[in-house]
């Protein structure tokens, strides 16, 4: 009787207790991830270095939130600058991912809110996939390529500072 995969060779029961071809995709599925993280961070960089770099275009961008009548512009020029450069960096590395990806969607979802929205979906598309690419990397984690991540026991549960359950 076929029961939709469970018995498909297994690799051996030291490594895992997973079929062959589900650890396959899980590895894919870590890499893709690992990619994701690294574009997404990279592109959230790479748009802000040049506002970090230059105090002219920080207050160019500090005219845009005025313009669109952002509340404090000068304060929040810099702050949403430097939440996105650090997310970006929390995506590259891992650390702070959950954490990055809560903040990576509030920014994004004012930026649609407030500047976007107005302008239809396809200005409105970019600002809305960051925001929600925010929120699956802070449901999903990191994946296994990542700084500081935890290792699961064989048990199921998570390893880690912290954890009663770590060795």
């Amino acid at each position: 009787m076929c029961s939709g995969g469970d018995d498909l060779p297994m690799i051996s029961a030291s490594a895992t207790s997973l079929p062959r071809g589900r650890q396959r995709m899980e590895w894919w599925e870590d890499l893709a991830l690992a990619a994701l993280r690294v574009l997404v961070g990279g592109f959230l960089v790479w748009g802000v270095a040049d506002n970090i770099a230059s105090a002219e275009r920080m207050s160019e961008f500090a005219a845009f939130l005025a313009y669109h009548r952002f509340p404090y512009p000068s304060l929040l020029a810099p702050l949403s600058v430097w939440v996105q450069c650090l997310c970006g960096l929390a995506f590259i590395s891992g650390l702070g991912f959950r954490t990055a990806g809560i903040f990576c969607a509030a920014n994004f979802i004012v930026a649609v809110a407030m500047v976007d929205a107005h302008a239809g979906i396809r200005a409105a598309f970019p600002a809305s996939v960051l925001a929600m690419l925010g929120f699956y990397f802070s449901a999903r984690g990191p994946g296994r390529y990542a700084l500081g991540r935890r290792r699961r026991q064989e048990d199921g549960g998570v390893s880690g500072p912290g954890n009663p359950a770590s060795p």
